[in-house]
């Protein structure tokens, strides 16, 4: 079993910066991918950015793409470093983890983890 744990998240105004943290804990595979999601009101969880355990493999979503940096500081952390942020950015934001090479193909879509954390709210005003 792995524990997920995210911190960091919080209001801003638009154009300001945000940074997230998730820890991973328990059993943790050498391989695995770590990855960013998140939802606002009425919509689907969507992936935001995720990364392969070996730092070279990640991805993003559009919409982010320039903006939002992933980061995995070890095999069990990582950070979302979240710049420019728009009011379109306020979800909830869930870190998740999921052990493995398999995840690699799909590591933007949720059905590829295994291990979620209970989120992060992130707000952005305009």
């Amino acid at each position: 079993h792995v524990h997920v744990v995210e911190s960091g998240g919080g209001s801003v105004q638009a154009g300001g910066s945000l940074r997230l943290s998730c820890v991973a804990s328990g059993y943790i595979d050498s391989r695995n991918c770590m990855g960013w999601f998140r939802q606002a009101p009425g919509k689907e969880r969507e992936g935001v950015a995720a990364v392969y355990s070996d730092g070279a493999v990640t991805y993003y979503a559009e919409s982010v793409r320039g903006r939002f940096t992933i980061s995995q500081d070890t095999m069990n952390t990582v950070t979302l470093q979240m710049n420019d942020l728009n009011p379109d950015d306020t979800a909830m934001y869930y870190c998740a983890y999921s052990g493995g090479a398999s995840c690699r193909p799909g590591m933007g879509r949720p059905g590829q983890y295994d291990y979620w954390g209970q989120g992060t709210q992130v707000t952005v005003s305009s």
